[in-house]
């Protein structure tokens, strides 16, 4: 691209603007109102208690308050389970678990009337005639053939299994009656129960941990208010710093390929005359224990010349890249001062946040809501050949109906929760709109927060007499702008990222349906195309933070700030190289640095190994609950800081390339930059005094 011509009137973030992308803010409020309008109609439809709340084989939920069955317990009776007579699906909710082993003919066969009335609650509702067969009674199903002791868990009974000195117990017993005069194993109640035992087991886990974080919460967040001190300390340091920094990394680095060099030419030479060393790597081929290629002279030279070239790569690209690492130095320190000035930046990350949580809460309550929008479904269940077996059927009307008349044992029980009318139909196309919003608006929430910062960067690098000529408020001002003139530009970016974003996601849906498939072409293509499309984003993400900067300086519409910052960069493609891997590096370090300190002082307090302390510190059960919170809070935090450090850097290098092509520092185009800056760069403002 051709360089910016000089533009006398050009003194900054320009405050004459227009609005850009009207279409885009036009579309993005029509989907904004039309996803509220899915949301309001999956509130309307959808019912989590589906999700929580167990049912019985009529659909209706256990132990849910204005329910027929008020606070009871769902029990499976059979769903494929050896404990029954029938396969069939009958669930029915209870008051209580049982909590003893009885079979209904036993019951029935009973001298105490107690022990029939006991097993009557885990019969159906309508079952009331006590002196009813017992073979008709198990006939139609109305009562299970036999009940063990059982635990609750999650408002559904699970056979009370325990294992005592290495043998598995249900009720103290390891047999039992399975209703037809047989003694079974109690293991074979195992797999039912497996899952219900997983399920305690984290339940018993989770409160543990929700122990420890009752007795640790205020020394969490004292260890994150710990970790926000010292990235605000790190940030402030790099003013001084960052130039030591860097150049101990880059001697380290040298030095680090220096010994590996050395250490590859005393292993060359220690193999010298050693049985089989000699062998070349051509004649030895390809061996799978790669221990053996260590044995060989030919692997350690070949190791040492590769070092050597990057070596003299790295010192090469040193001498005569030197000027330039001087330059990202000399940026990174002035984005320390940038920040000093606009101190409030720190803080917006927090409005970014908390806009992002309101999206993925109204992301997943509208997935929850739509998932649950379904009907309960009824269907045809019966033991012998039946022409209407598998069909849908009503409950209300079953009874009267002739599936009753043909099929005498039929029963009509509910199978799913499913929906045949329009609105069933287009659930997945809802929820896939669903997906696609919140990554729309994610995006632009995040937008939003590069198109501020960088605004009120840009306002510190465009005065020319800094902080004098700075805005009284240039985080508020520069906020005001975007959302007054800009926030068509922000969701015409945000929506050519979102729809890619959605393209990987479908892709890594089919890869995980395709998993089982035996097609290794179909699974060829689709990694070409999440690689592609991981590219793709990657690349998009790129030119939108930089486009965005452009549109903070200039006003110009998306489309426009995306080719000019795209053109400017490279035409600079070398500075832009240089600063990225150095402010990745330092970052890197300060994350490590933040995050490693944090998590080890966390470490020692927590395990009471500090001796000052020792008896401050809280009794955990799992000590390593409250030191994870503080890593991966810490993390966050420093995250958050050096995002905006990262948007500041950005922005004043952008600014930095503009305004060495715009100006010459005489006095109708004086430079806008720092001193340190036009000293490194030689440049003077002719006639005036620098800022």
């Amino acid at each position: 691209g051709t360089p910016q011509k000089y533009d006398p009137t050009f003194k900054g973030p320009i405050y004459d603007r227009g609005c850009t992308d009207v279409i885009c803010c036009v579309l993005l409020v029509i989907a904004i109102v039309g996803y509220v309008v899915v949301g309001v109609v999956a509130w309307t439809h959808g019912d989590p208690r589906k999700v929580i709340y167990p049912t019985d084989s009529r659909g209706q939920f256990c132990g849910q308050k204005g329910t027929p069955n008020d606070s009871s317990l769902r029990r499976p009776r059979g769903r494929g389970s050896r404990l029954h007579v029938s396969s069939s699906p009958n669930q029915i909710c209870v008051s209580k678990c049982p909590d003893r082993y009885l079979t209904y003919l036993s019951a029935y066969n009973s001298r105490t009337p107690s022990e029939l009335e006991y097993y009557r609650q885990f019969c159906v509702p309508e079952f009331k005639n006590l002196q009813k067969a017992p073979i008709k009674v198990l006939k139609d199903k109305e009562c299970p053939a036999m009940i063990i002791p059982s635990t609750p868990l999650a408002r559904r009974c699970f056979p009370a299994i325990r294992a005592k000195k290495g043998v598995i117990m249900v009720g103290n017993e390891t047999t039992y009656d399975d209703g037809h005069g047989r003694r079974r194993n109690v293991t074979e109640l195992l797999e039912g129960a497996k899952k219900a035992n997983v399920v305690l087991e984290t339940r018993q886990l989770a409160m543990k941990i929700f122990e420890d974080y009752t007795v640790s919460w205020y020394w969490i967040i004292i260890g994150l208010v710990i970790a926000m001190v010292a990235s605000l300390i790190f940030i402030v340091l790099l003013r001084y710093l960052a130039g030591i920094m860097v150049w101990v990394m880059i001697v380290m680095v040298i030095l680090v390929l220096g010994y590996g060099i050395f250490h590859c030419y005393m292993e060359y030479a220690k193999l010298k005359g050693e049985a089989g060393s000699d062998v070349s790597l051509k004649d030895l081929g390809f061996q799978t224990d790669l221990r053996v290629y260590l044995h060989l002279r030919q692997t350690w030279l070949a190791f040492m010349i590769i070092l050597c070239i990057v070596e003299v790569v790295i010192i090469l690209l040193l001498i005569f890249l030197r000027k330039r690492i001087l330059i990202a130095i000399a940026l990174i320190r002035e984005a320390s001062r940038a920040i000093g000035h606009i101190m409030m930046s720190l803080l917006f990350p927090l409005c970014t946040f908390f806009l992002l949580c309101l999206c993925i809460a109204y992301w997943a309550s509208t997935a929850v809501f739509l998932s649950t929008s379904n009907e309960a479904v009824y269907k045809v269940f019966n033991e012998t050949a039946c022409q209407f077996s598998g069909q849908t059927c009503k409950p209300e009307t079953f009874n009267t109906s002739n599936v009753t008349k043909l099929c005498p044992d039929a029963q009509c029980l509910f199978a799913f929760y499913g929906g045949e009318t329009a609105y069933h139909k287009y659930l997945v196309i809802l929820q896939f709109f669903n997906v696609f919003m919140f990554f729309w608006l994610a995006n632009f929430v995040i937008a939003l927060g590069q198109v501020t910062l960088a605004g009120a960067f840009a306002s510190y690098y465009w005065a020319f007499k800094k902080p004098d000529d700075m805005p009284a408020f240039p985080l508020f001002s520069a906020f005001g702008r975007v959302l007054r003139y800009h926030t068509g530009s922000l969701a015409f970016g945000s929506l050519i990222l979102a729809i890619v974003q959605v393209i990987r996601v479908t892709l890594e849906y089919l890869d995980h349906r395709l998993k089982a498939a035996d097609n290794k072409f179909a699974k060829f293509l689709l990694s070409c195309l999440k690689c592609c499309f991981w590219c793709l984003e990657k690349f998009i993400k790129f030119l939108n933070r930089n486009a965005y900067i452009m549109i903070a300086v200039y006003g110009t519409n998306f489309c426009t700030s995306a080719r000019n910052a795209f053109s400017l960069l490279m035409r600079n493609i070398i500075r832009v190289a240089v600063l990225d891997k150095v402010t990745d590096f330092l970052f890197f370090l300060g994350k490590l640095l933040i995050v490693g300190s944090v998590g080890i002082l966390a470490f020692f307090f927590f395990t009471q190994r500090i001796k000052l302390v020792q008896d401050t510190a809280p009794p955990l059960n799992y000590y390593w609950v409250p030191i994870l919170t503080v890593i991966v809070g810490s993390y966050l935090i420093a995250h958050g800081f050096f995002s905006v450090y990262g948007m500041c850097v950005d922005t004043l290098f952008l600014c930095f390339l503009e305004d060495l092509e715009r100006n010459d520092g005489s006095a109708e185009k004086p430079y806008f930059m720092s001193p340190n800056l036009k000293k490194l760069l030689k440049k003077t403002n002719k006639g005036q005094p620098d800022a």
